[in-house]
C-alpha cells in the first residue's frame, strides 16, 4: 500500500454484494466497513435477502455493515428497519431520504434515531436534503449521512464544494458521519479526503486501481503503449 493511501484520513468502506468479494475486502486492514443495497444484491443473483444478509453477518461482526430496508410504505420501513438493527450490533439500517413519493423519510430517520437505531441515510444530492436529515439525527446515536456524489458528477455537476459544504453541516453532530457515496473514480477517493469526508464508499473494480496510485506515468505511458501494440499483433491486424 503507498504512503499516499496510508496518509488518507477517509475510511475506505468496500460496495458490494458478492460475498466472496464482500468478504476479500473485509479481510483487508484499510477497509473499514462495508455496504450494501438491494440493486447490487439483485446483480449478485440473490434471491433471499435476510438468508443472505443474516450470513454475511457471521463472518463479518466487527466493522460496519449498512443494510438497507427494502418497503416504500413507512411504517413497513420502521417495522423493517428495526428488525435489520437486530441482526447485528455493527448493522447500519440504510433509509432512503424519501419513498418513491417523494415524501421525505425524515420522521421516521427521528422515530429510529431516537430509538437507538444506527441509520445510513442515503441517496442524498442536496444540501438542502443534508440540513434536513441532520436536524433529524440523535447526536448520541451514531449514524451516516450517504451523498451520492458520483450521481451528482453524472449530471455534470461538480460535487465537491457541496460535499466541502455537507462536512461543515455534519460538523456539530460528531457521531454523524458524510459518506461520499457512488464514486466515479480513484480520484474521488482523494477529493473525500481532501474536504474532510469521513468515509467513502468504494466499489471492487475502483479498488483493484489502489496499486497505481503514486505508479510513475512515463512507465504507465509505456504500458498503454505496449498493451495498443500486443492487442494489435494478438488480432492479427494488417494494413
Amino acid at each position: 500500500m503507498s504512503e499516499k493511501i496510508s496518509a488518507l484520513t477517509v475510511k475506505i468502506f468496500a460496495d458490494g454484494a458478492d460475498k466472496s468479494g464482500m468478504l476479500d475486502m473485509y479481510s483487508k486492514p484499510y477497509i473499514k466497513g462495508l455496504t450494501t443495497n438491494p440493486t447490487l444484491m439483485r446483480q449478485a443473483g440473490i434471491s433471499d435477502y435476510e438468508a443472505f444478509s443474516r450470513d454475511i453477518l457471521s463472518e463479518i461482526r466487527d466493522k460496519p455493515l449498512s443494510l438497507e430496508v427494502l418497503s416504500d410504505d413507512f411504517g413497513e420501513m420502521e417495522r423493517q428497519a428495526l428488525k435489520i438493527a437486530g441482526w447485528g450490533d455493527n448493522v447500519y439500517v440504510k433509509i432512503p431520504v424519501t419513498n418513491t413519493k417523494q415524501e421525505s423519510s425524515c420522521p421516521l430517520v427521528k422515530r429510529l434515531s431516537t430509538a437507538g437505531v444506527k441509520v445510513n441515510v442515503t441517496a442524498l444530492m442536496t444540501l438542502a436534503q443534508v440540513r434536513d436529515v441532520v436536524a433529524s439525527l440523535d447526536p448520541s446515536v451514531p449514524s451516516y449521512v450517504s451523498v451520492f456524489a458520483g450521481r451528482i458528477a453524472d449530471t455534470g455537476t461538480d460535487p465537491v464544494p457541496l460535499m466541502a459544504a455537507a462536512v461543515d453541516v455534519l460538523r456539530p453532530n460528531p457521531r454523524a458521519e458524510l459518506i461520499w457515496a457512488s464514486p466515479r473514480e480513484l480520484l474521488n477517493i482523494f477529493q473525500a479526503d481532501a474536504v474532510g469526508c469521513q468515509v467513502i464508499t468504494v466499489t471492487n473494480d475502483i479498488l483493484k486501481k489502489l496499486s497505481l496510485v503514486g505508479y510513475d506515468l512515463d512507465s504507465y505511458s509505456l504500458d498503454t503503449v505496449k498493451m495498443f501494440f500486443n492487442d494489435a499483433v494478438a488480432a492479427g491486424y494488417a494494413l
